[in-house]
């Protein structure tokens, strides 16, 4: 290992661990990340009564905006209703850090919630009927489903030719899995679609605001990331992003 490896942020998130709160990230983001991109990581937590994007952003070279079981809050795309659990200080921080690392010129990569918030930070929308909609194939493995059941529950996506992920990929499409509840609405401006399911739903996109690349996917890559090759170069790419080479 490389004392010179750049280092990603990788944001967590509130949690209850026992009768106590938590700043906590699933590891398979982290291993998957560290792993396959080749980067050092450290957690940066959604407290932002105690922090700020300005403060933390000019210290890391990329960020990673993880999945998670909460949803952002309806009202930061000008919606109400909808369902939690929400994690308003994850809203805060990863929003804002959005925004900052853009600022700045450095990668930010998202995952399922992570691609929702890239989304809504940059002035897109969320809907929240993919797994109930009648315009659309489901989205998410039936109630009842156990944990890994739910990501064996797969559907096709088809590539934007000559997208980014196109070329990191080398191929036209995926198969990947599908554990979500709500998607894009309406995509923010400057975001450029990189993947759709069958149904039309936006699975992938990117842009490159500031010289360095936005790249985010619905599904999870970070699952059983080292026996997928298709995984792999998804976090290829982010290492390649934070090294200047994408």
């Amino acid at each position: 290992m490389s004392a010179a490896r750049p280092v990603l942020g990788v944001i967590a998130c509130q949690r209850t661990v026992g009768i106590e709160p938590a700043q906590a990230v699933m590891e398979r983001y982290i291993r998957a990340a560290m792993k396959h991109a080749d980067a050092a990581a450290l957690i940066v937590p959604s407290l932002p009564d105690l922090m700020s994007a300005v403060e933390v952003a000019p210290r890391l070279d990329a960020v990673l905006l993880t999945g998670s079981p909460s949803n952002v809050e309806p009202h930061h795309y000008e919606d109400e209703g909808g369902e939690g659990p929400f994690d308003p200080g994850r809203d805060a921080i990863a929003l804002s850090l959005v925004e900052r690392m853009i600022g700045l010129g450095r990668p930010v990569f998202g995952i399922c919630r992570g691609f929702q918030e890239i989304n809504v930070a940059l002035g897109g929308t969320l809907r929240r009927d993919t797994s109930a909609s009648a315009e659309l194939i489901a989205h998410h493995a039936p109630d009842g489903a156990g944990f890994a059941e739910m990501f064996d529950h797969l559907h096709p996506v088809t590539l934007s030719h000559d997208g980014m992920l196109a070329r990191s990929f080398g191929k036209t499409g995926l198969t990947v899995n599908s554990v979500h509840f709500q998607g894009v609405g309406r995509l923010a401006p400057g975001l450029d679609v990189e993947a759709r399911a069958p149904d039309g739903l936006i699975e992938g996109f990117s842009a490159r605001p500031n010289g360095a690349p936005v790249i985010a996917v619905q599904w999870h890559p970070e699952w059983d990331a080292d026996t997928n090759p298709d995984s792999q170069a998804f976090f290829n790419l982010l290492g390649q992003a934070m090294r200047g080479e994408a």
